[in-house]
């Protein structure tokens, strides 16, 4: 069994990589050779006001040889930074967190590794939003605008470069001049295409091709009235649940849904999570509720609406205007993505003689269960 790290996970896997195994992934689904649930939360409160233990897990595999549970430890609660409200976790103390993916193989239950989830997290995200552009942006797509500085903003330019290697400017603001600042000089150098650290957020929409809203904000950070015709919205936190920001939509991509369970199709959600609270009667300051969190249903109707099986199937007919404004977003299939992106570094890893081994034993017993 491997024990792989995010440094080793950074050794090992490519945005292309990433890319190319969840297009698959999301392609399996459609066919039903995979399958993946809505994330789990439980939340019981602390003794420290304000602040809630929360554990998540979501789990997905496919025929093609691979399971994977993903389970974060946080501890959540909420501040307000710049006149926005953000949503902050740690485990033990700030600036460390517990997330973990247990790899096994299906055709022999085996545990095949754990895995560091920090930069699996960041590359599915960030790829997800490279695959929404590969599908929906202009074939001429040159201009990103975005809102953010941090991991997901790297993640997210890396995947836009590799379905748009055309794109010839950035422009990026965050709350931080030095952060908004470092990024910009980053991404020149990186991806080799001109970079502007903007000095007020709605600099960032002019001429953009490619919006998006990179930012740990609780709310909308989107602002719809600056939306320029032709772009395309990429917004993974709360943007689209806007009213006005969905006002602007003309087409709007949604990869899928889990599908429910056998003979219980009102289990069948679209819903992102569910979250399950011990004393559910103690309010955070910040409850969520399963319906309308971060995590989206149906939002438009559905001469609007396309998803992966429309363009597997090649009913989706995409952009039909130039001038169309387009969004896309993932729907509640994280569990597809940890199976495919596990399943690809162990591949890696095994091949390239990267990771920790320790025995295989350890996690087996001779009692039945």
């Amino acid at each position: 069994m491997l024990i792989i790290n995010n440094e080793d996970t950074a050794k090992l896997l490519s945005m292309g990589d990433a890319i190319d195994a969840l297009d698959q992934a999301y392609r399996d689904l459609v066919t039903t050779d995979a399958v993946c649930k809505p994330r789990t939360d439980i939340q019981i409160p602390t003794k420290n006001e304000g602040k809630v233990y929360q554990w998540s897990s979501v789990e997905g595999g496919s025929t093609s040889g691979y399971f994977a549970i993903r389970m974060k430890s946080d501890i959540i609660y909420e501040e307000e930074y710049n006149g926005a409200r953000t949503q902050e976790k740690y485990c033990i103390e700030p600036g460390t967190y517990c997330g973990l993916i247990l790899l096994t193989a299906t055709e022999t239950g085996e545990p095949l590794a754990i895995l560091n989830d920090g930069l699996p997290q960041l590359t599915r995200v960030g790829a997800d939003g490279g695959i929404g552009v590969k599908y929906m942006a202009k074939e001429d797509a040159e201009v990103v605008g975005m809102l953010g500085s941090g991991g997901m903003s790297h993640s997210h330019m890396e995947a836009f470069m590799y379905v748009r290697p055309n794109l010839k400017r950035l422009q990026v603001y965050s709350p931080t001049k030095a952060n908004r600042e470092r990024f910009a000089a980053e991404m020149a150098e990186k991806c080799g295409i001109e970079a502007k650290a903007c000095d007020a957020p709605e600099e960032i929409y002019r001429g953009a091709d490619i919006t998006a809203a990179l930012t740990d904000s609780a709310s909308s950070v989107v602002d719809a009235a600056l939306l320029e015709p032709g772009t395309h919205l990429v917004a993974p936190g709360g943007g689209i649940k806007d009213a006005e920001v969905r006002a602007r939509v003309d087409l709007y991509m949604r990869f899928g849904s889990a599908t429910p369970p056998w003979g219980a199709e009102q289990f069948g959600v679209e819903d992102e999570y569910h979250t399950y609270a011990a004393r559910p009667d103690i309010d955070p300051g910040f409850k969520r509720k399963s319906t309308g969190g971060r995590g989206h249903g149906s939002l438009f109707p559905p001469e609007q609406t396309m998803s992966y099986a429309d363009i597997v199937n090649g009913t989706g007919k995409g952009r039909t205007s130039p001038d169309q404004i387009s969004f896309s977003e993932r729907g509640n299939l994280q569990g597809n993505q940890f199976w495919a992106l596990g399943g690809r570094i162990y591949e890696l890893a095994k091949e390239q003689g990267v990771g920790r081994e320790i025995p295989t034993e350890w996690f087996l017993q001779d009692i039945r269960d």
